[in-house]
């Protein structure tokens, strides 16, 4: 995950600075050192750290850091503060005209996943509702248009293409194309170069002159570093980019050219790529990136990434069955699935507060969830509905049925009904309105090792 290294050594440095109790000068002085040294090692540029460091440097002297009860929090409260304003202030929006479609010419170097990102835009603003399609105009590259095709397929969005003609009739032909057929976004995956080139960019300007696009996106490679900050530079100065699209942005990356890339081109950020698949692509939040560096966790990520696999009549459904104590093993087995659907667990886990930099230590098993599910599904309709009537002889049938073992289901059997003793408490005091507006009590923790691995202690 990008700013892993970043976000360890920051932490390590508040560690320390907590452990002072009461700072001085010097201390802050230190510290920022120190935070100098983590940033120009994360790849963010030399003249961005420097501002950056001054910046946090004047503020954090100050008598209301150094006389305050928690001095350390208030300092990496203006770190966090300053992180927000060198990403930028608020998400950058797309800006859609008054009378659609609105034109988005995507632009970028080869290799920096330009045509993928293409299709994780249109399925995301489908998704909000919209009616997008992908114009093939790179010509050039060798299965450019076919790779299009099938992400495009993919996204289930529609995809213009007329072979290899030339770019400018192609995007003349898709402009009239999306206004016949009421497609409210046009998408332009332009060519690319190795290089940034003279005839590149005369192609790329002769396309935008026919486009009159409203955004003009570049995709950058975060693996690139500043690199990537160049190549903005370069694309701006002769295209006037309105933002920025990083990808890779959850690989082994060093992250600078995130922290660097608006102060450098004044150009912000709009999406980032975080994986493979065309649903791991989300808007960019300067304010949930700093909490992600500075090891706060992203509930608010989280909770969208739960809104779109959860519907509120499921939630409701499940709330209801919750607390009259009638949630079976057939709902929990629901549960697991829709989990499942939210992705790789080791990036929700790490959206959670002081999780994230622990998350190499958590050890976490893929393939648990199937494990389980294997168990759950070797059971039958009336084992699910209750679960009580599974006897040894029956235990051991599920266990052979899900190749487990019988400990195996034994723990998830006890685990559940635990869980529906909890619930049953819980469902009952709150009839009773006994918590009234009070705090309800904690639940007892669920410990994670049933699902194969467990957190460290």
């Amino acid at each position: 995950m990008a700013f892993e290294g970043l976000s360890e050594k920051l932490n390590q440095v508040f560690k320390r600075l907590k452990a002072h109790g009461k700072l001085t000068e010097s201390d802050v002085k230190e510290a920022m050192r120190e935070v100098r040294i983590a940033l120009l090692e994360a790849d963010v540029s030399y003249k961005v750290v420097k501002d950056f460091v001054a910046k946090v440097s004047e503020r954090a002297v100050g008598s209301e850091v150094l006389e305050s009860l928690t001095p350390a929090q208030q300092v990496i409260k203006i770190v966090h503060e300053e992180l927000i304003a060198l990403m930028g202030d608020g998400q950058a929006r797309l800006q859609f005209p008054s009378k659609p479609p609105c034109v988005i010419m995507l632009c970028g170097l080869q290799g920096s996943g330009k045509t993928t990102h293409a299709a994780k835009l249109a399925k995301l603003l489908k998704k909000e509702g919209r009616h997008p399609m992908l114009v093939a105009c790179d010509i050039y590259r060798p299965a450019a248009i076919d790779q299009l095709v099938i992400v495009g397929e993919k996204a289930g969005v529609k995809v213009f293409e007329l072979g290899q003609i030339d770019p400018v009739e192609i995007t003349k032909q898709a402009l009239r194309y999306a206004g016949d057929h009421n497609h409210d976004v046009v998408i332009l995956d332009t060519a690319g170069r190795l290089h940034i080139d003279e005839t590149l960019m005369n192609e790329l300007k002769s396309v935008q002159a026919v486009a009159q696009p409203h955004e003009i996106l570049l995709v950058v490679d975060a693996m690139t570093g500043q690199d990537a900050v160049h190549v903005a530079k370069a694309f701006d100065e002769a295209l006037g980019l309105t933002g920025v699209i990083m990808s890779k942005l959850d690989s082994d990356t060093r992250g600078g050219a995130a922290l660097s890339v608006l102060s450098v081109t004044g150009k912000p950020i709009k999406y980032v790529g975080m994986g493979e698949k065309l649903d791991d692509f989300e808007p960019f939040h300067p304010d949930r990136m700093a909490s992600r560096i500075l090891g706060m966790g992203d509930v608010l990520t989280l909770i969208e990434k739960a809104e779109t696999v959860y519907s509120q009549q499921e939630a409701e459904r499940i709330t209801q069955k919750l607390q009259q104590n009638q949630f079976d093993m057939e709902d929990l087995l629901a549960q697991l699935r829709q989990i499942q659907k939210m992705g790789d667990m080791r990036k929700i886990l790490s959206m959670l507060p002081g999780v994230s930099r622990h998350i190499d230590e958590l050890d976490i098993d893929d393939k648990a969830f199937g494990r389980v599910e294997a168990i759950i599904t070797s059971m039958t309709p009336a084992e699910r509905a209750k679960p009580s009537i599974i006897n040894p002889s029956r235990k051991r049938r599920i266990a052979a049925g899900s190749g487990t073992k019988v400990e195996d289901v034994n723990r998830l059997l006890k685990q559940f009904e635990q869980m529906q003793q909890m619930m049953k408490k819980l469902g009952t005091s709150a009839k009773k309105g006994k918590f009234g507006k009070r705090r309800i009590p904690k639940m007892p923790p669920i410990d994670p090792s049933q699902f194969g691995g467990g957190f460290p202690q």
